[in-house]
């Protein structure tokens, strides 16, 4: 029997997106010729835990390099060439020109080609002293390494991370367990924009609780060797300077080439992963990807939706037809002893896109209350009002905010309702959850919202009401209130609301708050069938409001609307 002629597969970058493409290749047909070019020393290694090297975390940099270039050549007989670094994509000939490692060039055949060059870390030159050497960025294993080692050999005391995004945030983690003294900075009013404000803010205080001085609204102006100097004119002194603002893509070879680019300036693909050129395909951090809730186009720079790109660039390449469908951005980080996650839209989106929605805001407990280690989670979900429809969800706690998550992005997937979500039918022991998990809690609450049981103001909205001195009704104990209250909250315990109701006033809205939601939407009830027409229940209440106004309470000296915090 004649042999076919083996096809020729060569990849641009390893790491996530191009790694993946080849050992799919490789399962797909034995008898392939598969080359991957990384032009960087290490062609595949765990980019999202880079900054847990900074800590000790993980000890070894070793540890991050999943394979070298001995595994993919003896496992898998796929050519891994390091510091190979593409220079230009002839489509004509279909070769790529390529840098060998002594500064020559060489010209690399395919039959099909894959990109997958990533993105590279925002560093505007525009900065004055950007350039200096204590300036770092994190891309790649050699990055942690360079860093670390400088602030050892150097007895770097005090850095700046520029940025509060998913970098930032571990970067800043990371070196602050290990005793450094750090600054974030950010000219965003919040850190993780994943996150609406209000959630931001629980982040917020775990992040000063730590000794993180954690500075918002002001944008990096210059760089010296004694600090960083913001937009304001505030000078934070600091011996490294690491910066964390964000990526770009890596288009360049693309756009050389005459490959389309995307709206958002990332490559374009279709879903199959195809670039404009049928034989060139393209994925990870550089690609263009679409929302699968609104169908706009935009970037993500995530490792689960590169790894999915490259089974399905992969598949299609091979003759095996296979569709990527659009992205919900399901994403996670620990920030000290806090997890937080979200997925899908947000407030800001929903707004943004026109959407009537509605929030269903818990603070159930994580796992049973009784359970040693039981502790809050702060659980918000947005809906589409009407239809129920879920939208998104963002969680921070102690807890599996993960496994909630996650639950939700099932739910998107197959546009579940408000009124799937109570009913889900999830595993459940004292150490693991409750037996009403969070994300059933959080859709019975949106019932209640939609089927008029319950009116609601976020606690975001409590400083307003205080202001307008509205009547807000604290049903807590005696006890819990002496303990700290709202300015001007009048107090009358759950146990004794019944007995005197003649003591609220009935031609004003009454907000009615407890430590956490669940006593004041009874009190709500209680009050709704005893005549009151406009009750609301603050949702989240006390504890919630404490996190959302300590922060900015903090760097602003404002006048508090409570008498102390309450944070358990």
């Amino acid at each position: 029997m004649e042999n076919k002629t083996s096809k020729k597969y060569l990849i641009i970058g390893g790491v996530a997106g191009g790694a993946s493409v080849a050992a799919r290749l490789r399962r797909l047909d034995a008898a392939a010729d598969i080359i991957m070019l990384e032009r960087g020393r290490d062609v595949s290694f765990s980019n999202c835990a880079l900054p847990y090297f900074l800590s000790g975390e993980i000890k070894d940099s070793e540890t991050l390099k999943l394979m070298d270039a001995d595994i993919f050549r003896d496992r898998y007989q796929i050519q891994a060439l390091t510091h190979h670094e593409a220079v230009k994509i002839n489509r004509d000939s279909k070769t790529v020109s390529v840098r060998l490692p002594d500064g020559s060039l060489s010209d690399f055949s395919y039959d099909t080609l894959f990109l997958s060059p990533g993105a590279s870390p925002i560093m505007p030159g525009s900065i004055p002293g950007i350039r200096l050497p204590h300036v770092f960025s994190v891309r790649n294993v050699e990055d942690v390494e360079k860093i670390d080692a400088y602030l050892k050999k150097n007895a770097v005391k005090k850095i700046a991370v520029i940025g509060g995004g998913f970098i930032g945030l571990e970067v800043m983690e990371n070196l602050r367990e290990t005793g450094y003294e750090v600054s974030v900075i950010d000219m965003a009013d919040q850190v993780m924009l994943p996150f609406d404000s209000d959630m931001a803010q629980f982040l917020h205080k775990e992040i000063t609780d730590h000794g993180v001085e954690l500075i918002l609204g002001d944008g990096l102006a210059a760089i010296s060797e004694e600090g960083v100097t913001l937009a304001s004119g505030k000078l934070v002194p600091a011996q490294a300077v690491i910066m964390a603002i964000g990526v770009r893509p890596e288009t360049t070879l693309a756009k050389d080439a005459g490959l389309a680019l995307g709206e958002t300036g990332a490559i374009l693909v279709n879903d199959k992963m195809q670039t404009s050129d049928p034989d060139i395909y393209a994925v990870g951090d550089a690609v263009e990807v679409t929302s699968f809730q609104t169908g706009k186009k935009t970037k993500l720079a995530l490792a689960g939706p590169a790894l999915r790109q490259a089974r399905v660039a992969a598949n299609n390449a091979s003759g095996m037809e296979d569709r990527i469908p659009g992205v919900l951005g399901a994403s996670a980080i620990r920030v000290f002893n806090f997890n937080a996650a979200a997925v899908g839209l947000n407030e800001r989106q929903c707004k943004n896109e026109g959407l009537n929605y509605g929030v269903s805001f818990v603070i159930p407990s994580d796992i049973v209350g009784i359970m040693p280690g039981a502790k809050p989670m702060f659980f918000k979900l947005i809906y589409e009002k009407g239809t129920g429809r879920v939208l998104g969800a963002q969680a921070v706690g102690q807890g599996a905010v993960d496994k909630r998550i996650d639950i939700i992005s099932t739910l998107l997937r197959f546009s579940g309702t408000i009124y799937d979500l109570k009913d889900l039918e999830l595993a459940y022991a004292p150490v693991f959850s409750t037996a009403r998990d969070v994300v059933n809690q959080a859709g019975l609450t949106a019932m209640n919202l939609e089927t008029g049981l319950s009116d609601q103001v976020m606690f975001s909205e409590v400083r307003k009401l205080v202001e307008e001195k509205a009547y807000i009704l604290d049903v807590r104990e005696e006890s819990e209130f002496a303990r700290g209250h709202v300015l001007g909250a009048v107090n009358i315990p759950l146990s004794q609301l019944k007995n005197r109701l003649n003591e609220i006033p009935r031609d004003r809205p009454v907000y009615v708050h407890c430590r956490s939601g669940q006593r004041s939407y009874n009190a709500l009830r209680l009050l709704k069938q005893s005549g009151f027409d406009e009750v609301c229940n603050v949702a989240g209440s006390f504890l919630a409001l404490s996190f959302y106004e300590y922060y900015t309470d903090l760097v602003t000296g404002r006048e508090k609307i409570v008498t102390k915090y309450n944070f358990n």
